[in-house]
C-alpha cells in the first residue's frame, strides 16, 4: 500500500472530508465527545501517512497543508452568515407562500 502524502492526501480531501463535513452550517458539533470523534479521523487519516506518525497533530496538519476541522467549520458558518445577510440564499420557505 503506498502511504505516501501524494496519494493518501488527495483521496482524504475527496472521499473522506466531504463526509466529515457535509451539512457543517446545519449540524455543527458542540459536544466535547463529537467534536473529538469527527476530528479524530482527520488526526487518523494524517497519522496514515510515512513519515508523520510521531508528529504532534497540529505539526501534521502544517505540514500537509491541512486546517483544524473546527476552524474550517467555524469560517464556513461565517461565511454561511455573511450569504444569507447579503442575500445570496433564498431563506423563504416554500410552505408559507401557500
Amino acid at each position: 500500500m503506498d502511504r505516501s502524502k501524494e496519494t493518501l492526501i488527495p483521496l482524504y480531501k475527496c472521499l473522506v472530508k466531504p463526509h466529515l463535513e457535509y451539512c457543517c452550517p446545519i449540524w455543527n458539533p458542540h459536544y466535547i465527545k463529537d467534536i473529538k470523534l469527527v476530528e479524530g479521523m482527520q488526526r487518523h487519516a494524517t497519522k496514515l501517512i510515512w513519515g508523520m506518525e510521531n508528529l504532534h497533530y497540529k505539526e501534521r496538519l502544517e505540514r500537509l497543508g491541512l486546517m483544524h476541522l473546527g476552524k474550517r467549520r467555524a469560517i464556513n458558518g461565517l461565511l454561511h452568515a455573511f450569504k444569507i445577510i447579503n442575500g445570496q440564499y433564498d431563506i423563504t420557505c416554500p410552505l408559507m407562500t401557500l
